[in-house]
This record gives structure tokens, sequence and C-alpha cells, in this order.
């Protein structure tokens, strides 16, 4: 198991804050165009894979900062 120091889990945690609003500002930003009139089919695709993208980096970072602890 990797120790870290405090300063690498303060800039993980700080990593993983902004990877989840950045997810939801996403959600946000995907559930308005998908209804609305004008949407951009291309637009909300690349929107998508960008949000999965970040789901992906979200569970890393918790996985670093949460590990399983074997019971």
């Amino acid at each position: 198991m990797l120790e870290l120091t405090r300063e690498q889990e303060a800039g993980f945690g700080l990593e993983l804050a902004t990877k989840r609003q950045e997810h939801a500002d996403l959600d946000a930003a995907i559930h308005t165009l998908t209804n609305s009139q004008v949407a951009d089919r291309m637009l909300i695709q690349r929107l998508k894979k960008r949000k999965l993208a970040l789901k992906d980096r979200i569970a890393q970072l918790e996985n670093i900062l949460i590990p399983d602890i074997i019971a």
C-alpha cells in the first residue's frame, strides 16, 4: 500500500472535489441540452464522453484516498 504525505492527500482531495463538481456541472449541462429544442447531438456526445472520463478519474482518486480495508 502506498503511503501518502499530507500534501499528497490534500492535493488528491482537492482534485477529487474539483472533479466531482465538474461532473455535476456536466450532468446539468447535458440535461439542459437534451431537453432543449436545438440540441447538438455531437456536443452532447462529447460532453457525455468527458463526463465518463471524469467518473473514471473520480473512482481512481477515491481508491487512492479511501483504500479497501479487508476485515
